[in-house]
């Protein structure tokens, strides 16, 4: 009984913290991050989360600082290079 009650006032504080449906953004022809609501852009986010979960397991099974400074670095670099639309 007490874990239900503490969910339903915890479920309202965060809901006092949310925007009101009327707030929310939705995209525009005009909008210059339209690519973000793109399939294909979603699918390059999953890759870019399984980069970065691959690279934490390995900065965790190897906490050598020069590795874990470098690794993350380059796979700072990766995520950038998935994730531009320049080309």
């Amino acid at each position: 009984m007490w874990w239900v009650i503490l969910r339903f006032y915890c479920t309202l504080l965060v809901r006092g913290f949310l925007p009101r449906e009327s707030e929310i953004a939705l995209p525009k022809e005009d909008d210059d991050h339209l690519r973000r609501y793109s399939r294909r852009y979603r699918v390059k986010k999953g890759w870019v989360k399984n980069l970065w979960i691959a690279s934490s397991l390995l900065m965790i099974c190897f906490p050598l600082a020069p590795f874990v400074l470098s690794l993350g670095l380059f796979t700072s670099f990766l995520s950038f290079a998935i994730l531009d639309e320049t080309a």
